[in-house]
């Protein structure tokens, strides 16, 4: 049977959901909770230690985590290799039912866990937490179960006197699992993916998302996920991946993150590759240059919601973030207006006040990164700023919805990615609308998400055919964020990543070797074939 994607709750004032994720906000903020490692699901602890902090008050410690060093990294990889042929020799129904009952778990006792401790440690509102902690992280349980059960039905044909037949095993060795800060389910999802398909796995979550990721581990281990199969390893990043890559039983790596490190990971792999056992499979979602197009037959009012949806919602830390707007001149005064009027209207905030629709970014380095580009604006005659514009990091990193006006299309903000809330729009001449389809395909290296806006079926159409290789997600008529499990797989290529798509069957095909067994039922008995006579 089909699933059906995990209904959003609302969190309406005096709903029970909002009274519910309000107490265990409390839960969260009245105790320091204590992380260790998960290695062969026993907890782990060292001598030192690092701290969770709220990004949006970062006075406020939300949990001490437990750093591990080169020895933990080797034990995870042992602990791993020593689970996998138990784990490889339960049936698929059975490691499903482990899954389907972290769905069932992550959607009931363990859902306001999961949304306050995404909220608190990774600066999301309450709906964004909503659809990302709870619902996409359940969706990619019970949809990946039921894409597993789909593709071992994909079977060869079979000839007169002979049955064919296609097994599905999991990748030899273990595999690496590297997630990032802003998803609770891609973290969730990037060690579990691989895991479902029999795989053993060391998982290396962000440190400023481990407060979610152990109450994901703690829900895996409850659900009956057995000893070694996912181990959590907190670690100097290149620690574990000089470790993880260099070990001869590495098989694959499921990673989200940035180009850059994404680049180096592939590098090393490709350095280390006459000490592996198998060419490792390499899967990953890394930036994005996002990108809003509207044409002159667009509504405004369509446009300014997805402009503010697409860049701002959970402060532009999306991979899939609108970043860059191309604009027609004879809309641009009404979006123009429209825009500055919405944004002046938006709450910026704690996430404990559900009336603040934007939060802070993740940490200080983010937040100086993202500046440095709002403070080259403001010395620049070739963009300027048309809104927000400041920011703050005395008690959160705060950073206004900025809207940067580039009079070049080709300025720094319309190229580079910068994973915050900053918008570059550039206005064009409604008769050049296909040439800036070629701007916009030639602009970024990367191609991940992007959308136009327009009631013209045929703008629609030309560049739905000529935006085809700048984005692995093209939205018509809505924002280009958003993707959801089983209905919009998510990846993009150039460098956006290996285009793997999560959220269906090829991201699983990834984690699998097959074999073909062919069956002769009456075997000739003469090499003799009939044009010898």
């Amino acid at each position: 049977m089909l699933p059906i994607n995990e209904p959003v709750l609302n969190y309406a004032p005096q709903s029970k959901e909002r009274l519910a994720l309000e107490n265990a906000l409390a839960d969260c903020l009245n105790t320091v909770k204590n992380i260790p490692m998960y290695i062969g699901n026993e907890p782990i602890e060292t001598e030192v230690l690092g701290k969770v902090v709220r990004p949006d008050k970062h006075e406020t410690v939300l949990a001490q985590y437990h750093i591990g060093t080169e020895d933990e990294v080797h034990l995870a990889i042992r602990s791993a290799l020593n689970a996998r042929e138990l784990w490889r020799s339960l049936s698929t129904d059975e490691r499903a039912r482990i899954f389907l009952k972290a769905a069932d778990l992550a959607a009931g006792p363990y859902r306001m866990k999961l949304n306050a401790a995404t909220m608190l440690g990774q600066s999301k509102n309450a709906y964004q937490a909503e659809i990302d902690a709870a619902c996409e992280l359940v969706d990619f349980f019970r949809f990946n179960v039921h894409f597993m059960r789909e593709m071992e039905l994909i079977q060869p044909i079979s000839g007169a006197n002979m049955l064919n037949s296609m097994d599905y095993r999991p990748l030899e060795g273990f595999v690496l699992a590297i997630t990032p800060f802003n998803f609770t389910a891609i973290a969730g999802n990037l060690p579990a993916a691989p895991a479902m398909l029999g795989n053993v796995v060391v998982w290396k979550p962000s440190e400023t998302q481990l407060l979610s990721a152990s109450i994901v581990m703690e829900l895996l281990i409850e659900a009956g996920l057995p000893a070694g199969v996912i181990n959590m390893v907190i670690a100097d990043g290149p620690t574990v991946s000089e470790i993880a890559l260099a070990h001869p039983e590495f098989s694959g790596l499921h990673f989200t993150g940035s180009t850059k490190v994404f680049k180096h990971l592939w590098q090393k792999i490709a350095s280390n590759i006459d000490i592996y056992k198998n060419f490792p499979r390499i899967v990953g979602e890394t930036g994005g240059k996002d990108f809003v197009l509207a044409h002159g037959s667009a509504n405004v009012s369509e446009v300014v919601t997805a402009l503010v949806r697409g860049a701002f919602e959970y402060q532009g830390q999306k991979c899939s973030a609108a970043s860059r707007a191309y604009l027609p001149a004879s809309l641009w005064q009404q979006i123009k207006e429209q825009l500055l009027s919405t944004l002046a209207q938006i709450k910026m905030g704690e996430v404990t006040d559900f009336s603040n629709f934007v939060n802070a970014v993740i940490d200080e380095k983010a937040f100086d990164r993202i500046t440095a580009y709002i403070d080259r604006v403001k010395d620049s005659n070739l963009a300027s700023i048309i809104a927000g514009g400041n920011y703050d990091k005395s008690k959160g990193y705060f950073i206004e919805p900025t809207v940067i006006h580039a009079i070049d299309p080709m300025y720094e903000t319309m190229q580079e990615e910068l994973f915050g809330p900053v918008l570059t729009v550039y206005v064009y001449s409604d008769e050049y609308f296909e040439d800036v389809l070629s701007l916009i395909d030639q602009t970024s290296a990367y191609a991940l998400t992007g959308c136009i806006l327009a009631n013209d079926r045929y703008a629609i159409s030309l560049a739905n055919k000529r935006l085809v290789n700048a984005a692995g997600n093209f939205y018509i008529n809505d924002k280009p964020t958003g993707a959801v499990v089983g209905q919009q797989p998510f990846g993009g290529a150039r460098m956006s990543g290996t285009n793997d798509k999560s959220g269906s069957m090829l991201n699983l095909l990834r984690w699998v070797n097959t074999r073909t067994v062919k069956e002769t039922f009456v075997t000739p008995r003469d090499y003799k074939y009939p044009f010898l006579g």
